[in-house]
């Protein structure tokens, strides 16, 4: 890892130069600065991963240098050091955009603690700027979207065989892309600029699915007031994608097997044997060879089917993927929406990447225009996520980034305590009551734990 860089800001000399030794035994490059005007002047010339500034400086105090560094880079985590009577401050400012604060005196080992955490959520921060770069560029397909191992082999096999005839079988739980990648094959065959329909087979009963497919004449059953043309004679000269193949009947399916091997069949209620040129695209959710050992699904259809087999896994399977995703679905959402200037909170990516996605592709594109939709401000945060998904990343953040290594257990609980009585008060606006109830404990709870912490903001409530 590349050796990161941060800037202290102090008036006090002993004070820089004391966490100038700290900060330098633990491998970062120090910068130091005597007041807010020096700091400024340093962060124009050198390239800073984090800044660590006092709150009471003379001419330009902490809020001020806040608000000047936030001006032209917003993503430059800061953390604010205040003594004891100035907390009511350090609150603010958390509300204009500080990553935490400290009071004086501290532990080196809280300071070391919350500066790692600062910086591994700027890190996230600058991947998720460099995903949308991605994504703006390319790293997808006509939407289908990836970078993982698994994702670019899909690839590979699109660009193989979109130009042949060959039909193609996509397996793959549901939600994970199935027609996203049919299209993508059809949009880079020679066919792109001729029909491309889609029927999914598990939603219609045996009799519609068959009248959709090959159409019906007039009169050939109850209802059928005109002729109408199927499915497969609309994709002519184009592509027809079935989805969920693995639910039709053993009936329908010798009826396709015939249109496989001769591209013929007649309408329902019809004799006139029509032909059709046709490229047949397939998926499924179920495995087919399965079902053919079964005895649930024809061999020979199986065998003309998955002539070329894509495999599209689950996204637990490709976590790599759920930032480029995510940032994807954020890109096509807030312009959808009118929402322009929109991010995510680096928690927020942390808890995407947490969780198990059942829905798979699907239910993370659902859960970003919700996000979307629900956010409040330009960022979007945890509190916009499902709770499902927000108590997915609870683990991760606590556990793997907020936790140092080897820090005993009594010590652990009560840094992450402390923490989190912080993050709330500042969401509530140091208002115990709000955040004793975004805590979950009670008001006297929470004032029991400012005094055992020696916190001790001000009340405004």
């Amino acid at each position: 890892m590349a050796v990161e860089t941060v800037l202290i800001v102090d008036d006090e000399k002993n004070y820089l130069l004391v966490l100038e030794a700290l900060l330098s035994k633990e491998g970062f490059q120090v910068l130091t600065a005597g007041s807010g005007p020096e700091a400024l002047a340093v962060l124009r010339e050198a390239e800073t991963d984090l800044v660590l500034t006092d709150m009471k400086m003379p001419g330009m105090d902490g809020i001020e240098l806040l608000k000047a560094i936030k001006k032209t880079d917003p993503d430059l985590p800061v953390i604010v050091m205040t003594a004891y009577g100035t907390v009511d401050r350090a609150v603010e400012a958390m509300k204009r955009g500080a990553y935490d604060y400290l009071t004086k005196p501290f532990e080196n080992k809280e300071l070391l603690l919350t500066v790692a955490k600062a910086l591994e959520l700027s890190r996230l921060v600058r991947q998720n700027q460099l995903l949308r770069s991605q994504v703006a560029q390319r790293f997808g397909m006509d939407n289908v979207v990836g970078r993982s191992k698994q994702m670019m082999e899909v690839y590979r096999i699109i660009d193989k065989v979109a130009p042949t005839k060959a039909t193609v079988l996509i397996s793959g739980e549901s939600g994970t892309g199935k027609e996203l990648v049919a299209r993508a094959i059809h949009r880079r065959s020679e066919r792109e600029n001729r029909p491309f329909i889609s029927v999914n087979c598990s939603a219609l009963t045996e009799t519609l699915l068959e009248s959709e497919l090959f159409g019906h004449e007039k009169g050939s059953f109850t209802g059928a007031v005109a002729a109408r043309k199927g499915r497969f004679e609309l994709a002519d000269g184009g592509s027809l994608f079935l989805d969920e193949i693995g639910h039709t009947s053993q009936a329908l399916q010798v009826k396709l097997l015939r249109v496989v091997q001769e591209r013929a069949f007649e309408r329902v209620g019809g004799t006139r044997t029509l032909e059709v040129d046709v490229r047949l695209i397939t998926a499924s959710n179920k495995d087919l060879k399965a079902e053919v050992e079964a005895g649930r699904f024809q061999e020979d259809l199986y065998y003309r089917l998955n002539v070329v087999h894509v495999i599209l896994p689950p996204l637990r399977e490709r976590t790599d993927d759920i930032p480029l995703l995510a940032a994807h679905f954020l890109e096509k959402y807030r312009t959808e929406l009118g929402q322009g200037g929109l991010e995510f909170e680096p928690e927020v990516l942390s808890a995407l990447g947490s969780y198990s996605w059942p829905g798979n592709v699907r239910e993370l594109e659902n859960v970003v225009e919700r996000a979307v939709v629900l956010a409040s401000g330009p960022k979007i945060r945890t509190v916009d996520l499902p709770a499902e998904v927000r108590g997915a990343g609870l683990g991760q953040l606590d556990l793997d980034h907020f936790v140092a290594s080897g820090t005993p257990l009594p010590e652990t609980l009560e840094q992450l305590e402390q923490y989190l009585i912080r993050q709330a008060l500042a969401k509530a606006d140091n208002i115990q009551a709000r955040a004793a109830e975004i805590l979950g404990i009670s008001k006297s709870n929470l004032q029991h734990k400012l005094k055992k912490y020696n916190l001790h903001p001000a009340s405004s409530d």
